[in-house]
């Protein structure tokens, strides 16, 4: 009869036995395993996403040399990135010096962004925008009013340096103007695919022009696009669409936050809205829903996710992306639990080009610059965040 030998660690082990020792396999880092974007060809080496990130470097509304040398800098093989919002007609602008994708130079400005891209390897999709009333005279052609589902100005906002932001009285669109302006989503969808962006992200959040339709503070209006759930959902869905048969559903996400208040606009029942929105979507056979989580709570000192978008992962039959607040060990937790396919970061990735790298080693991370976020120096907080040796 043989001598139960008690466990020992396998170096021990293995000199006991007089054979090489073996290395225990190191487990996998749930955000480091690649997926397969269902529906399309898109097949990426890992779920770290580079969320959309307004950064007011392209000039006169045209990107410049050095937005391709940042969003090169944090492409890797197999990653997906999505760019700052991006302006589909002159009057979709709000905010000095970002880009749009309306004009045919814009188009060719975007071009070596995307060859930069491509030539680490990464996929790159392109956020379209429209800000609605979250703009100024200044800021639209011929100094006109902004378009704006409604009538009600956004009060000033303090920003993140301190100055207050002000905006000049929207105009509200009638039934008959809305159409054209689903039509420049349409439009800029196309142009975006035509600088060789792989698809494109419809920008139904943070409180700009379609999120001014979806939510019941700020739309106000009592006819087809006002009202009911259904009605104030009919604007996004018009928009989703269009640039579906446009590029093919395959080719288009879309971002939603149900739950933020922002630039004044929030919702009575967010979570309706969402499940709506989301249950929608699937008739129209896009890629991917992105959303933002709600706050985060503080559990023994740390931020945690409390999973309140489980709902809509559940709806929604496509790639589902969370955003908001994540690190490393929460981004782990949504991917291994299944609560999310990918999740995207902003300004951790912002300020660290390398940031599928340092969550692969756990590194330490750099730390963001708030203050250098939309100053217009094409270095400054921009392309000069340290990679990891």
């Amino acid at each position: 009869m043989y001598k139960k030998i008690p466990p020992s660690p396998p170096l021990i082990r293995a000199q006991e036995l007089g054979v090489a020792a073996m290395e225990p396999k190191p487990e996998a880092i749930p955000l480091l395993t690649p997926y397969k974007m269902a529906g399309s060809s898109f097949s990426l080496a890992h779920r770290v996403v580079l969320a959309p990130l307004t950064r007011q470097r392209s000039y006169g509304n045209v990107p410049q040399p050095h937005v391709a040398v940042y969003y090169g800098q944090r492409a890797t093989a197999g990653g997906m990135l999505i760019t700052e919002a991006t302006g589909v007609s002159d009057t979709a602008q709000g905010y000095k010096d970002t880009p749009g994708v309306w004009t045919a130079e814009q188009v060719e400005a975007w071009r070596p962004v995307v060859d930069a891209v491509h030539a680490k390897g990464a996929v790159i999709f392109c956020q379209l925008w429209h800000v609605g009333r979250v703009s100024s005279y200044e800021f639209q052609p011929g100094g006109a009013a902004p378009v704006s589902s409604t009538e009600t100005m956004v009060g000033p906002q303090v920003r993140h340096d301190g100055t207050v932001e002000e905006f000049s009285p929207p105009r509200r669109l009638t039934v008959e103007e809305i159409p054209a302006i689903v039509d420049d989503f349409r439009k800029a969808a196309r142009n975006a695919v035509q600088a060789g962006f792989d698809g494109v992200e419809i920008h139904g959040g943070n409180g700009y022009l379609i999120e001014q339709f979806l939510k019941d503070s700020a739309n106000n209006r009592d006819d087809d696009y006002g009202g009911s759930l259904e009605n104030r959902c009919r604007f996004a869905l018009e928009v989703v669409d269009a640039v579906a048969k446009e590029v093919g559903g395959h080719r288009v996400g879309i971002r939603f936050s149900p739950f933020m208040d922002y630039m004044d606009c929030h919702d009575s029942d967010p979570h309706a809205l969402g499940l709506h929105l989301a249950t929608k979507l699937n008739d129209h056979g896009i890629l991917y829903l992105h959303m933002i989580e709600p706050r985060m709570a503080l559990v023994d000192g740390r931020r945690v996710v409390l999973k309140r978008l489980l709902p809509y992962r559940e709806a929604f039959k496509g790639t589902f992306i969370a955003n908001g607040g994540y690190d490393r060990e929460e981004g782990d937790k949504a991917i291994a639990s299944g609560y999310a396919d990918l999740v995207s970061f902003g300004r951790l990735f912002l300020a660290n080009p390398d940031l599928p790298k340092r969550l692969e080693l756990n590194a330490s991370l750099n730390k963001y610059n708030r203050m250098t976020f939309y100053i217009s120096d094409p270095v400054i907080g921009y392309t000069d965040y340290p990679f990891l040796p």
